[in-house]
């Protein structure tokens, strides 16, 4: 596959639906061909909202080791998972929400019963509570790759600057004191009907800057929703994240980039292949007090702002209202 390409998604009666593969390679190596990353993704927000990115740089055993010790702890008994990472005590703790904890659809004004999903959440910044005594490693694990991701969302913030014509440092005050998030994410086996109207995800829009997922491919899996409405199915690829644009991002160009609604659907009864699946997202968070608010290139005669200025802690703490608080 040719480094910024894209392959179809979704519907075989509409060829057109697809999403973009990009090569970072070339920009993060200050390589020629920079400009062309910037424009493939400077298009992909616009038109999309998704794309997926190689050449990131990020070591696949770094991925590897968290994967396997969330998975350790997600395979502990359910009465000892449930006393884990309560709390608020600890600042960079250990939160655990069970199955059926969050309920993503609420975030958007439908009520469901709560996504069939179990989380461990993490953030150096974020209160939580104590870390268990095993898995031993895990929260060496979740350090290590949040490191990682802290690196891979410099890069993409300075992809976005080229993009708009900002100083390739412009978002960095911003995220002087991030609040962003790393979870891991267990969607079991179902081996009981799901209840009515209830996803392994509900649809919604993530709250922040932008998302940098890394998932594996199972039936019952991520859906993006197209501008017509319509809901297609999102590509797995070894080597590749899934980058999405959030809601941050989105009110600072006035909706010109788009805050694309996603969500994990259950897999189809009777699914005789393993259909467990597990995802790890980070959430790319600016600090609380930041103000987001219309960038001038987005905004003039004729093109108002379309939100009032608000601090991005006033919005996450409404949101996250709206998905815990049933």
């Amino acid at each position: 596959m040719a480094p910024n390409s894209t392959i179809a998604i979704g519907r075989d009666d509409d060829p057109g639906i697809a999403i973009p593969v990009i090569d970072i390679g070339p920009f993060r190596r200050a390589e020629s061909g920079a400009g062309a990353v910037v424009a493939a993704v400077e298009a992909a927000c616009r038109d999309t909202g998704f794309f997926l990115v190689r050449g990131h740089g990020v070591a696949s055993e770094r991925t590897a080791r968290l994967y396997d010790a969330a998975r350790a702890f997600f395979d502990e008994p359910e009465p000892w998972k449930r006393v884990q990472g309560q709390g608020t005590a600890v600042p960079g703790g250990l939160s655990f929400a069970p199955l059926g904890a969050e309920t993503l659809a609420a975030t958007r004004g439908d009520t469901t019963p709560g996504d069939y999903k179990e989380s461990l959440n993490f953030g150096p910044r974020l209160p939580g509570g104590s870390w268990p005594d095993r898995p031993v490693g895990l929260a060496d694990a979740f350090a290590d790759y949040f490191r990682a991701m802290e690196d891979l969302a410099l890069v993409l913030r300075r992809i976005l600057c080229s993009a708009i014509g900002l100083p390739a440092d412009h978002f960095e005050p911003a995220f002087a004191e991030h609040l962003s998030a790393l979870r891991v994410i267990d969607y079991p086996e179902q081996r009981a009907a799901p209840l009515p109207g209830q996803l392994r995800a509900g649809a919604h829009t993530d709250y922040g800057f932008m998302t940098i997922l890394r998932s594996e491919a199972s039936s019952g899996g991520l859906q993006v929703q197209t501008r017509d409405g319509s809901w297609i199915d999102a590509p797995s690829i070894d080597d590749a994240y899934v980058i999405n644009i959030a809601d941050a991002l989105m009110r600072w160009t006035n909706d010109t980039w788009v805050s694309t609604p996603h969500r994990v659907v259950n897999p189809p009864r009777g699914d005789t292949a393993a259909t467990r699946r597990q995802s790890i997202p980070f959430f790319v968070n600016p600090g609380r007090d930041t103000l987001i608010e219309c960038l001038p290139a987005f905004r003039g005669p004729g093109r108002p702002a379309r939100y009032a200025p608000i601090t991005y802690g006033d919005y996450i703490d409404m949101r996250t209202r709206q998905a815990f608080d049933r």
